[in-house]
């Protein structure tokens, strides 16, 4: 009889914990927002630009699901009122990223990016898409907030033509950066001397390396510049300021990062996601750091080949330009079957960065000009998530 009672006692011991695990996680769950619905994910949808009546926010819809530096998307749009086809594209001074990138070059090839992108996507439907760059004249470099919120990167006016398929269009719908691990394959001449190629006759060069000798190299300055990142407290301040814990602040912010850039998604996304809200250390200070290090470490070690994009000097139109060509890399690598993560920390231009960025630069551009994207290119192991974006209508002016 005394047996019986033990064994009942565990059992309902048993019993009573698996209720309070359940329960523990349930709380989890509906801390993370399981039942929200994910409005930060609408721009992604192929139809989303046909909500809008007017062709020049349907191509700023496309615009806006370009790469760029933090994912603070970082742009304004002006309607022409006078012109019915024409938009003005501004940098967005309150979205700057002033420890981790001073002296905005990252931002300037975030407007590239993001032109491109119109660019690809006023092809495909019809409204061809002229750019101009700096069309009043460049920054004043001493007051470059300012000058940013008077002066456009450019003016973008939109012809008269006929619909033409463009095989990078559908690409501008899959995630542009992907994290995750890369399969050992070595890319194949075509696939080498069609990235390569992109660069056209801009005067910038796309150069791929995948021999042991530059792998390992470039490898070792991305993880070099990971750990001084890693060891600058206001630089990974400003990046966890910028963290959504869970879809309740997603759907709030829609830019910034997530748990998502990691590739988690589905049930332990959530569970994550959770954890992080209520435990928000785990995301902070010695916990992020040792998390950063870790996670470039995973990139490096699964990384067959590394891509430099180099301007001949770094003016602000070249760091657009470079950011147009950054775009055209990312839509033809998806093309080829292939994935792109920017490893961007050895090209910043922070005191602490100064010794490996000009390191990289004496090395893999020794003749002049700027490296203004270091990228791991590969076959990917697995596909990643969509990141949060805002709403299209958020980004005009006096709407």
């Amino acid at each position: 009889m005394h047996g019986k009672g033990v064994k009942k006692k565990v059992a309902v011991l048993g019993a009573s914990l698996t209720v309070l695990l359940a329960a523990a996680v349930s709380v989890v769950l509906l801390v993370s927002g399981i039942f929200e619905q994910p409005k930060y994910l609408e721009p992604w949808n192929k139809t989303y630009a046909e909500k809008f009546s007017d062709p020049r926010v349907q191509l700023a819809a496309h615009g806006l699901l370009a790469a760029n530096g933090h994912n603070m998307q970082p742009w304004k749009i002006r309607l022409d009122g006078k012109d019915s086809r024409a938009f003005y594209l501004y940098a967005d001074s309150a979205r700057m990223t002033r420890e981790v990138d001073p002296p905005s070059r990252q931002m300037m090839v975030t407007q590239g990016a993001f032109l491109e992108y119109v660019r690809i996507a006023g092809e495909e439907r019809g409204y061809p898409a002229e750019i101009g760059l700096f069309p009043e004249g460049g920054y004043d470099e001493t007051d470059l907030a300012g000058s940013m919120n008077q002066k456009p990167v450019a003016k973008v006016t939109l012809r008269e033509g006929t619909p033409a398929n463009n095989p990078l269009y559908g690409a501008i719908f899959l995630p542009d950066t992907n994290r995750a691990a890369y399969k050992p394959d070595r890319l194949s001449e075509l696939q080498i001397s069609t990235l390569a190629g992109l660069a056209g006759g801009t005067g910038m060069a796309v150069r791929i390396y995948q021999d042991a000798g530059n792998v390992q190299k470039l490898g070792d300055y991305a993880m070099r510049a990971a750990k001084i990142e890693a060891g600058v407290p206001r630089v990974m301040a400003e990046g966890d300021a910028i963290f959504r814990s869970n879809e309740y602040q997603k759907n709030r912010y829609r830019y910034g990062y997530s748990v998502e850039g990691q590739g988690t998604s589905g049930f332990m996304k959530h569970l994550l996601q959770g954890m992080v809200t209520l435990f928000p250390s785990m995301n902070s200070g010695k916990a992020s750091s040792e998390r950063f290090i870790q996670s470039a470490q995973d990139s490096v070690d699964h990384t067959p080949a590394y891509a430099l994009i180099v301007s001949p000097d770094n003016s602000r139109q070249a760091q657009v330009e470079s950011g147009m060509l950054y775009s055209r890399f990312v839509l033809q690598a998806h093309v080829l079957g292939l994935a792109v993560q920017p490893l961007s920390q050895a090209l910043e231009e922070y005191p602490e960065m100064k010794a490996v960025y000009d390191e990289i630069h004496r090395t893999y551009a020794p003749e002049g000009g700027t490296i203004q994207m270091l990228l791991r290119v590969g076959r990917p192991e697995k596909e990643v998530p969509l990141s949060m974006r805002r709403d299209v209508t958020d980004l005009l002016e006096g709407q």
